[in-house]
């Protein structure tokens, strides 16, 4: 298993690890499976979506922030309520094909890593299933 860091620099935000992600199986070797993905915390996660256009990631943090509000009936200690909720629509894993040593995606994908409580030093816990180095 190999753990990524991931430095957030807003409290909620969608930040794109495609290239991190495609230089960590190349650097690897790895050719043929699947990378598992695994957010181990609970007020971020994973995405797949559009990365074309940073405004797709803009209106899922504005439509997110509109059906989760930071303020809210929380009982939570914390103050994070609103932020694990958030994970939770997102959910902790994903599960990329890799093909010829490439993340196959759709045209306009990307995966992106979801920080709803930050910014914060995150882990991205990444697991090989397949052939390669």
């Amino acid at each position: 298993m190999e753990t990524l860091t991931i430095k957030t620099t807003h409290r909620e935000q969608l930040l794109a690890v495609t290239g991190l992600l495609q230089e960590l199986v190349s650097a690897n070797g790895w050719r043929d499976g699947v990378l598992s993905l695994h957010c181990p915390h609970t007020t971020a996660g994973l995405t797949i979506n559009e990365n074309a256009d940073p405004d797709v990631a803009r209106d899922i943090l504005a439509t997110l922030a509109r059906l989760v509000p930071e303020k809210g009936d929380y009982r939570h200690v914390e103050g994070n309520s609103d932020a694990h909720l958030k994970a939770s629509c997102m959910g902790p894993g994903l599960s990329l094909i890799v093909e010829g040593g490439r993340i196959r995606l759709g045209t306009w994908q990307g995966v992106f890593f979801c920080e709803f409580d930050g910014p914060r030093t995150r882990q991205l816990w990444a697991q090989w299933i397949g052939t390669g180095a």
